[in-house]
């Protein structure tokens, strides 16, 4: 599913100023297309996320990039994990 900037900050709740800043600060990164940013439902979970840390858990801009830092590489690790048990897989099913 692909959001337009209009769709994703009705479902997000953000407002323009918002959504600048944080993109911007490169925490979220919708598709470029011809009619303008594209958001997924990965970027509206990541969203979504940075609201709870900052306003249900008083996290500050520094920690909240830190935190979505830590969030990339866990997910970059469980990608790279995957692809091993793959590969590991595919091995052992040859003859």
């Amino acid at each position: 599913m692909t959001l337009s900037r209009q769709e994703f900050m009705a479902l997000s709740g953000l407002q323009q100023e918002t959504l600048t800043v944080w993109l911007e600060e490169q925490w979220l990164i919708p598709s470029d297309t011809s009619a303008g940013p594209s958001f997924s439902e990965i970027d509206l979970a990541r969203a979504r996320l940075i609201r709870t840390l900052q306003q249900d858990l008083g996290v500050n801009d520094e920690g909240v990039a830190v935190i979505l830092d830590l969030v990339d590489q866990l997910h970059g690790m469980r990608r790279v994990l995957r692809e091993l048990r793959q590969a590991e897989h595919n091995r052992e099913s040859k003859p």
